[in-house]
C-alpha cells in the first residue's frame, strides 16, 4: 500500500470480543454531516478499521444512516450519493476511495485461525479530523484557536498506568503541574496559574470533568483511576466563556468509554510491584460491557483497587513504610438509545482513598525517614451521580447534563510543638462538600464551517469545614466555616468564517452569583453573613488562520474569575473569620500547530501566553501552622509551551515537549509587600519531557512494544514569602517499560525512577513544621511493576 493510502484508524474504543465480520448484523446510528465524522462513528459502531485513501474525501457530505444492517450494506448506504465508495482490504480493514477511482484488488486474507494473533507493526495511525469535544462544538483540532493537549489513552498502555490516576497525566504534560501531598490531596495547575500550595476554601484554578459532569468546585483533585478512560483533553485557560468560574488555569476533561449496545466486551488487568527501600504494591481493574435489550440498552461497569507501597520509615514509633495508601472504587454507566437520535446516559462514580501517613521526610534526617509523635492519616471519599440527555438533528445537537457530587475529606496533622517535653497535639480538619451542577446547551454548524454553541449553566456548592486542635484523645473544637455559592450563567460562542482559511471566534458568558458564609463552632457568633451577589461578564475573542494545509496560526483573548467567600482569617488569631474577594484572570495567547497528528510524520506546536491576575486568592499557613485564606495582590504570568512528534518509521515514534514559565507577584496587598516581584508558587520555571515508543513483531503471534521517557522538572518555590519561599523541584526522572502482546493477552514490565533519584517534589507535608523550612517530599524510589492484561 502506498503512503497516500495510509489508513485512518477509527476503530471504536470498544470492540466486540469475537472477530468482526462484514456479514455480521449491527445497529448503526450515524447523523448526516461530514464524511470524516460519519466514518469515525461507523468505525466505532462496526468494530472495523476503516480509513481514507485521500484525506480530502473526508470533506464530502453524507445523509447518514439509522437502523440494523450488515457492515457492507451499512457502508454502502452511508456512502450513497457522497462521491465515495469503499474497498475491503481484508475482512477487517476497509478503505474509502473516490467513486470514480478504480478499485484496487483486495489483499488475500489469511486463513482463519482459532486464536487472536498479535498485530504486527502498523503504518502511522491516521486519526482523521480529530475533534476537540471539550470545545462543546465539535471543533476539529486544525481549527481550534487555543492551546490544547489531547492525550489518547491506548487501552494496552493505559492498563499499565491507569492506577496512577492524575499522576499519569501530569507525567506526560509539562505544562500541567501538581502539588505532592499525596493521592487525593493535590491541587492542579495549568500553564503557571498557581495561587498557593495549600488546600483551603478557595475555588480550584482548574475545572475537572468526567464527560460533561463537573467533578469539583472547591476541592482537591479527586484523582480518579483512569482505567477504561478513552482520552484526556486539557484546555489551557482561562476558559471562562464555556466553563465559567474556576477555570482560570483551564480545564481537564476525562472522556470515558461509553456503554455499547452492539456487543459484549470485557477486559481486566492486574499488577504487582516493589519499591526499593519500600513495600509491595498491587493493582487490579476490570471492565464489562453488557448489552441488555437488543441494540437499545447497555450497561458498562468498571471496578478497581490499588495499593501504593509505602517507602518512608518512622524510627521513633518503630514503623516502616508509613505512607502506604489504598484506593478502590468503580464507575457505572447505563446507556439507552430509543431511536430518533436520542441518547440517555445514567452514570455513577464511587472512589475511596486512604493514606496511613504523610509522604514527606525531613532534611538532615537519615534517608527516607521522619520522626512524628502521632500518625497523620488522610481520607478522601468521593461520590458522583449524573444523567445526560442528548439529541441530534443533522448538524444540530442538544445536550443536557446534571451531576450531583458528595465529597468528604478528612486530614490529620501532628501539631506537637518542637519544645522538649511538649505533649502531643493533633490538628484534625474535616471538609464536607455537596455540589449540584447542570448545563443545557445547543450546538451546531452552518454551511459546514461556522460552529456555534449556546447554553445555560447552574452550579450550587456547599462546603462545610470543621476543625479540632489539641490532645489526640479529645481535641478541642475551633472555629470552622461554611460557604454556600450559587451561580447561574448564560453563555455562547460563534465562529465566523471571514474567508475559507480565516475565521473569527467571539463568545461570552454572563454569570450571576450569590454567596453567603457562616462561622461554625464559634462561641461568639454563628450567624450567617449578609448574602452577596454579583454579575460578571467573561468575554472571549480569537482568530484562526490556516495559511496553508497542515498549518494553523491563532490568537486568543479570554477571561475567567473565581467567586469570593468566607474563610479562617489571620488578622485576629485562629478563632476569627474574614471574607476573601473574587479574583479575575485575563489572558492573551498566540501560537501555531503544524501537521496532523496520526497522519503526518512530523507535527509541532508552540503557544506563548501573557496573563494578568487581579486580587489573587490564596490559601496560606500562618506562623502557628494554622491555615488561612486572603487576597495577596496582583500577578503576571508569561508562559511558553512547545511540543513536537516525529515518526521516522511506521513502528517508531519520538515525542518532545517543553514548558517555560515566568511569574511574579505585582502590586501585592500591604501585608505581602515584602513579596513584591516574588515568583508565584509551585510552578517550575521550566519543564520538559522526551519519550520514544517502538513496536515490532517477534512472530506471527507475538509483538513487542518498548517505551521510555525522561522528565525534567525545574526549580520552583513553595510560596511567595518567608517562611514559604523554600526551593523545590530541579530533578530528572527516567522510566522504561515494555509489553509483549499475544493478541488478547498482554504481559508488561515497567520501571519508574530508573536512576533512583530522590529530588524534592514538594517542600511541604505538615503545616505545623513549615517554619523549620526542612520538609522534603522525595520521588518514589525506583519501582518495578509486572503486569498482565486481557480482553475477553
Amino acid at each position: 500500500m502506498r503512503r497516500r493510502d495510509v489508513l485512518i484508524a477509527v476503530a471504536g474504543a470498544v470492540v466486540a470480543a469475537t472477530p468482526v465480520q462484514a456479514t455480521e448484523s449491527r445497529s448503526f446510528a450515524i447523523p448526516a454531516g461530514r464524511l470524516s465524522d460519519a466514518i469515525a462513528l461507523f468505525g466505532a459502531q462496526s468494530g472495523l478499521t476503516i480509513g481514507f485513501a485521500d484525506p480530502r474525501l473526508g470533506q464530502l457530505r453524507t445523509a447518514g444512516i439509522n437502523g440494523r444492517f450488515e457492515a457492507r450494506e451499512a457502508l454502502r448506504r452511508l456512502l450513497r450519493d457522497s462521491g465515495a465508495t469503499f474497498v475491503f482490504v481484508n475482512p477487517r480493514t476497509v478503505r474509502i476511495v473516490a467513486a470514480s477511482s478504480p478499485a484496487p484488488p483486495p489483499r488475500p486474507s489469511r486463513p482463519p485461525v482459532a486464536r487472536t494473533t498479535a498485530q504486527p507493526p502498523a503504518p502511522p495511525v491516521d486519526l482523521g479530523d480529530i475533534v476537540v469535544t471539550a470545545s462543546k462544538q465539535g471543533t476539529t483540532l486544525d481549527r481550534y484557536a487555543g492551546a490544547v493537549d489531547l492525550v489518547d489513552l491506548d487501552p494496552d498502555r493505559n492498563a499499565r498506568s491507569a492506577s496512577r490516576g492524575t499522576a499519569a497525566i501530569v507525567a506526560r504534560l509539562p505544562m500541567l503541574a501538581s502539588t505532592s501531598l499525596g493521592p487525593g490531596r493535590d491541587k492542579l495547575f495549568i500553564r503557571g496559574v498557581a495561587d498557593s500550595s495549600f488546600n483551603g476554601p478557595t475555588q480550584a484554578t482548574v475545572g475537572q470533568y468526567l464527560g460533561d459532569a463537573r467533578l469539583t468546585y472547591n476541592a482537591p483533585d479527586p484523582d480518579l483511576n483512569l482505567y477504561d478512560i478513552r482520552r484526556v483533553e486539557v484546555l489551557a485557560g482561562p476558559q471562562g466563556t464555556l466553563y465559567g468560574t474556576g477555570a482560570l488555569g483551564g480545564i481537564i476533561r476525562l472522556v470515558p468509554n461509553m456503554p455499547d449496545p452492539t456487543g459484549f466486551a470485557a477486559s481486566a488487568s492486574a499488577g504487582i510491584g516493589t519499591t526499593q527501600d519500600g513495600g509491595t504494591s498491587t493493582d487490579a481493574a476490570a471492565m464489562v460491557n453488557l448489552p441488555i435489550a437488543g441494540d437499545r440498552l447497555a450497561l458498562r461497569a468498571v471496578g478497581y483497587r490499588t495499593v501504593d507501597a509505602g517507602y518512608i520509615d518512622d524510627p521513633s514509633r518503630g514503623l516502616h513504610n508509613i505512607n502506604r495508601s489504598l484506593s478502590y472504587g468503580g464507575r457505572l454507566g447505563l446507556r439507552y438509545t430509543p431511536g430518533n437520535d436520542w441518547t440517555f446516559d445514567l452514570g455513577g462514580v464511587l472512589q475511596n482513598i486512604a493514606s496511613r501517613d504523610g509522604q514527606y521526610t525531613l532534611r538532615g534526617a537519615p534517608d527516607l525517614t521522619r520522626r512524628s509523635r502521632i500518625a497523620q492519616p488522610f481520607d478522601n471519599d468521593y461520590r458522583l451521580a449524573n444523567v445526560r440527555i442528548a439529541r441530534s438533528w443533522g448538524d444540530l445537537e442538544l445536550v443536557s447534563s446534571t451531576a450531583i457530587v458528595r465529597h468528604d475529606i478528612d486530614t490529620h496533622y501532628d501539631a506537637t510543638p518542637e519544645a522538649a517535653g511538649s505533649p502531643a497535639r493533633l490538628f484534625d480538619e474535616t471538609i464536607g462538600i455537596s455540589l449540584i451542577s447542570h448545563e443545557t446547551r445547543l450546538s451546531g454548524r452552518r454551511h459546514g464551517t461556522d460552529d456555534w454553541v449556546a447554553g445555560i449553566s447552574i452550579v450550587h456548592d456547599i462546603e462545610r469545614q470543621r476543625r479540632r486542635l489539641g490532645d489526640p484523645a479529645a481535641p478541642a473544637t475551633i472555629t470552622g466555616v461554611r460557604n454556600d455559592v450559587t451561580e447561574a450563567a448564560l453563555f455562547g460562542q460563534y465562529t465566523i468564517p471571514v474567508t475559507t482559511r480565516l475565521a473569527g471566534i467571539v463568545g461570552g458568558r454572563m454569570t450571576y452569583s450569590s454567596a453567603v458564609g457562616q462561622a461554625l463552632d464559634d462561641p461568639f457568633s454563628e450567624d450567617m453573613e449578609p448574602r452577596r451577589t454579583r454579575t460578571r461578564a467573561s468575554p472571549s475573542l480569537a482568530l484562526a488562520w490556516r495559511p496553508r494545509d497542515r498549518l494553523l496560526l491563532f490568537a486568543h483573548y479570554q477571561e475567567a474569575a473565581r467567586a469570593g467567600g468566607l474563610a479562617i482569617g489571620q488578622a485576629s488569631g485562629p478563632q476569627s473569620v474574614q471574607r476573601f474577594e473574587s479574583d479575575t484572570l485575563a489572558m492573551v495567547e498566540g501560537g501555531f500547530r503544524l501537521g496532523r497528528p496520526g497522519r503526518d510524520r512530523f507535527t509541532a506546536s508552540a503557544t506563548m501566553s501573557w496573563s494578568r491576575w487581579t486580587d489573587i486568592q490564596a490559601d496560606l499557613v500562618d506562623a502557628t501552622g494554622l491555615p488561612f485564606t486572603v487576597n495577596i495582590g496582583d500577578g503576571r504570568i508569561v508562559a511558553l509551551d512547545l511540543q513536537a512528534t516525529w515518526t521516522p518509521l511506521a513502528a517508531l515514534q519520538f515525542e518532545l515537549a517543553a514548558f517555560f514559565n515566568r511569574s511574579n507577584l505585582k502590586d501585592p496587598a500591604p501585608a505581602f509587600a515584602a513579596a513584591d516581584e516574588r515568583d508565584l508558587p509551585n510552578v517550575a520555571e521550566s519543564g520538559g519531557r522526551a519519550a520514544m515508543s517502538w513496536r515490532t513483531a517477534l512472530s506471527s503471534a507475538v509483538a513487542l512494544t518498548v517505551d521510555a521517557s525522561l522528565r525534567h522538572v525545574g526549580r520552583s518555590q513553595l510560596g511567595i514569602g518567608p517562611p514559604l519561599d523554600v526551593i523545590q523541584g530541579r530533578y530528572v526522572e527516567a522510566s522504561l517499560g515494555g509489553r509483549l502482546d499475544f493478541g488478547r493477552l498482554g504481559l508488561s514490565l515497567d520501571i519508574s525512577n530508573l536512576r533512583n533519584v530522590r529530588g524534592n517534589r514538594f517542600a511541604f507535608g505538615n503545616p505545623f513544621g513549615i517554619a523549620d523550612r526542612n520538609q522534603v517530599t522525595p520521588l518514589r524510589p525506583r519501582s518495578i511493576r509486572i503486569g498482565i492484561d486481557a480482553d475477553f
